[in-house]
């Protein structure tokens, strides 16, 4: 399996990450209705068995579950495991021990000494400046408690300035974590894609499936409809999935080549963009299967370019 360092110097992981937002949660996800944390041990030894050993979680997912879940299931297995989480700069947590105690609750419900990656959530600010932020992650850093410091959903200018505090400080900005896909392509007229590149800030791209249009499992003729919060998304009305038909005739054109899925095509086209990490959200094995499909081979330089064209009304 080969691996990607996280940033300039920070933890070596795979390719792909497996993301837990699913676990614990109820609200947009229906944990407890048709999966349980039986279905997550599976889904997670599952990965470990493919070789990908990277997980994301987040304090806000499932209010803690999903990191407990992850803390338990990682206490029973005796390979190296890279996680990582994020902390919600909430209006109520205005200082830096704010943020220090943040972390012991993550590190608790985790069960570990120390994070992989620690990346704060949104680019808030309420009363917690991003000095007092960045400079509490970078002392984390120096305490040992997290080993690399990320950002999520943060645009270009406010990743060099949170770059820039680290910086000051010794410590590099390792990850901007961001919503990507062939359905989603704006961090890369936003600038935010160039920005990583120059200041060696890697990308870990969620919703790399654009919350399962890529996978080809909806369409404008079939009757397929998806629970939750997304029943109400327009993208899977008939209009919107007629949109995306030419992406999807393009992502089985391309799998039918290589024996893979739409949702594996999809998956290596953002890995063949460098420096991308896609986190695949999963809640079975049988996800966790098909997600890991996307490595050990590689889309040409011309296909990439196919899938390039055909998305760039999403830009």
């Amino acid at each position: 399996m080969e691996t990607i360092t996280l940033g300039k110097n920070g933890p070596t992981v795979t390719p792909l990450c497996i993301g837990t937002w699913a676990w614990g949660d109820k609200l947009f996800w229906n944990y407890g209705n048709g999966y349980g944390s039986e279905q997550l041990q599976e889904a997670f030894t599952t990965a470990l068995e493919a070789g990908v050993t990277f997980f994301d979680t987040a304090e806000v997912y499932g209010l803690g579950l999903s990191e407990e879940l992850l803390g338990q299931f990682v206490k029973q297995v005796k390979k190296p495991v890279q996680i990582a989480t994020k902390f919600g700069p909430l209006p109520w947590r205005f200082s830096g021990q704010s943020v220090s105690d943040a972390i012991t609750d993550s590190l608790k419900r985790l069960q570990l000494e120390r994070v992989d990656l620690y990346q704060v959530h949104w680019p808030f600010t309420f009363l917690l400046s991003q000095e007092t932020l960045m400079n509490t992650l970078a002392d984390e850093v120096k305490r040992g408690r997290i080993a690399a410091v990320g950002v999520s959903n943060y645009s270009a200018s406010q990743m060099r300035q949170a770059h820039q505090i680290l910086a000051s400080r010794g410590v590099p900005l390792a990850v901007n974590q961001v919503r990507y896909s062939l359905l989603s392509r704006q961090i890369e007229t936003e600038g935010i894609v160039a920005t990583a590149r120059e200041l060696d800030v890697t990308i870990l791209a969620y919703s790399p499936l654009a919350q399962g249009l890529l996978t080809g499992k909806y369409s404008a003729e079939s009757a397929e409809v998806p629970t939750g919060a997304r029943s109400i998304d327009p993208r899977f009305k008939k209009e919107g999935l007629q949109k995306i038909a030419p992406v999807i005739s393009l992502l089985r054109s391309l799998g039918e080549k290589y024996d893979r899925t739409p949702a594996q095509v999809a998956l290596n086209w953002l890995i063949a963009q460098g420096n991308v990490i896609p986190i695949a959200g999963v809640k079975t094995a049988q996800q966790v299967r098909q997600n890991a499909g996307a490595l050990g081979w590689r889309l040409n330089d011309e296909e990439v370019q196919e899938l390039e064209k055909v998305s760039r009304p999403w830009k």
